[in-house]
């Protein structure tokens, strides 16, 4: 295995190194495949002959800077070499205006409600970016005012849930074909009883050895719903008390060029269902204020799939980070566009969320 290269290597890069590393790049970024030096001639800025680009190509692989899939392909850069590349010579520009009006537009349309702001964030992401959009979703901390629950058709109910500081939350539950009518009336009667004046997670805490104590008590059937409403509700994780929204998984299986890649898919796919460990992993963005990019095994849970991912986190009007939002797909995401995309598309959803909606 090449060792990575140490700052003195690359300080050594001269500017023509420097320019064809990245024409590779951005070639390879725009295609997926490995570049050649007869195609790096025609395509790049540089009047090098072939055989001048070669040397300059062997010398970057001596790096660590590119890899070659087989002997007879061109060169496309390693993990490193992305490393380096979005570090040292990626030049971000601004969103583009008609990207921020659609941005702008499509969160303002998802209303004033978090889930849906959210999920709207993450469907907008995966469109733009073309990877799979994912939102942490913050932790509520205001505390429970009211709880209901309401049928709303064979097997349904709808928990609404409203809290002090006048959010609504409302997540549909299963129930089962023979619920008695009164089992909802007790359930949101116990709920309201129970946890009233908690936040959500001090309700989760408690609820298990608040049902245990109370189930002889209760309806059988009541009880069922207390527990599923407060604890096994869809997509979040209730040991860290925040949810997951992952859109467009669908992307990620588009241009798939090889059996290896759909490999890769493949191994993704495992990963977006580990909801806690995609939840840590977004959370490392809130250790900063700008966004961070994770490529390959820099992150050990997509070590396999050699994926990406770009997030960044959202605030409120302290300034107090409250979640995380990002991108993640192939190693060849189109850095330049996605990471400010994702960087603008954090300070809306924060603004949104806080009742600054109307600000830039």
């Amino acid at each position: 295995m090449t060792s990575p290269p140490t700052p003195a290597d690359l300080s050594t890069l001269d500017a023509r190194a420097r320019e064809i590393f990245r024409e590779i790049v951005e070639a390879y970024l725009a295609t997926g495949e490995p570049v050649g030096s007869r195609t790096l001639s025609k395509i790049g800025g540089s009047s090098l002959s072939p055989a001048s680009i070669r040397n300059t190509m062997a010398d970057l692989s001596a790096l660590g800077l590119l890899e070659a899939p087989h002997a007879m392909a061109g060169r496309m850069p390693s993990q490193i070499g992305l490393r380096f590349f979005v570090d040292s010579l990626l030049q971000l520009g601004d969103v583009a205006e008609e990207e921020k009006r659609e941005i702008d537009a499509r969160i303002a349309r998802a209303g004033t409600n978090p889930q849906d702001v959210m999920g709207a964030a993450s469907d907008l992401l995966s469109g733009l970016a073309g990877g799979a959009g994912l939102v942490v979703t913050p932790e509520r901390d205001a505390p429970v005012r009211h709880a209901e629950i309401v049928a709303i058709g064979p097997g349904q109910a709808l928990l609404v849930l409203v809290f002090e500081d006048n959010q609504v939350e409302n997540r549909i539950i299963t129930t089962p074909p023979d619920l008695p009518a009164g089992a909802l009336v007790e359930a949101a009667n116990y709920l309201n009883a129970r946890f009233k004046g908690r936040t959500l997670a001090e309700a989760r805490a408690a609820a298990s050895s608040a049902l245990a104590h109370d189930r002889v008590a209760l309806d059988e059937a009541a009880a069922k719903l207390v527990e599923q409403g407060l604890v096994e509700w869809s997509g979040e994780d209730p040991t860290l008390g925040r949810a997951l929204i992952v859109r467009g998984r669908a992307n990620l299986l588009q241009d798939q060029q090889a059996l290896a890649d759909l490999e890769r898919a493949r191994r993704l796919f495992d990963d977006l269902e580990k909801t806690r460990e995609l939840i840590q992993v977004l959370d490392l963005a809130k250790a900063g204020e700008s966004v961070r990019v994770f490529i390959g095994s820099e992150n050990s849970l997509f070590s396999l799939s050699g994926s990406s991912l770009i997030v960044a986190p959202y605030m409120n009007a302290e300034r107090r980070v409250v979640g995380a939002l990002g991108v993640i797909g192939p190693t060849r995401l189109n850095y330049a566009r996605v990471i400010p995309v994702v960087d603008y598309t954090a300070r809306i959803v924060g603004k949104v969320l806080d009742g600054r909606g109307g600000e830039r």
